[in-house]
């Protein structure tokens, strides 16, 4: 087990292209859920991953992660995620002594684009890129889990303009 903290941040510009170094596409879906806890399946470059991952607020959560057959990976996803899907490609983006991690969602999440970067401790301070726009870390409708299940390309016009706001 780890604990895993991280901020997420929506994307304003393309700025950050110029500065990434690699490229994987993902797909992922979530085959159960509870109060406290969501059980994700990860499909990337030929690995499965399993993922446990506790559902506090925050940025801080606690993560068991187990790699698993790719095959197997595929049958959990079709089996029992029922089309709630998240398929985007994540970016690794090096700025200023940091690895930030910038998601272009495709498919049902098509037009959205976020970064997240992984802290050493909750209070830890990182400056800013000005790519990054709006810190989401507390906002639950970017959690992957939500877009799985209300995916950004449903979202009214309004509540995407409340982004650049």
């Amino acid at each position: 087990m780890r604990e895993e903290i991280e901020r997420k941040y929506w994307v304003r510009t393309d700025g950050w292209r110029a500065l990434a170094v690699s490229a994987r596409p993902l797909r992922q879906g979530y085959i159960a859920q509870g109060a406290d806890l969501t059980v994700r399946v990860r499909v990337t470059a030929g690995e499965g991953r399993l993922t446990l991952k506790s559902r506090l607020a925050g940025p801080a959560r606690m993560e068991f992660e187990y790699a698993i057959p790719p095959e197997e990976a595929h049958v959990l996803l079709g089996t029992y995620a029922g089309g709630r899907l998240v398929e985007k490609v994540r970016h690794a983006v090096p700025c200023e002594g940091r690895l930030w991690e910038v998601d272009v969602f495709s498919g049902r999440n098509d037009g959205l684009v976020l970064a997240e970067i992984e802290l050493g401790s909750v209070g830890e301070r990182v400056p800013l890129p000005d790519w990054v726009g709006r810190e989401l870390t507390d906002d639950p409708r970017f959690y992957n889990q939500f877009l799985a299940e209300h995916p950004f390309g449903q979202w009214s016009q309004e509540e995407r303009c409340s982004l650049d706001r």
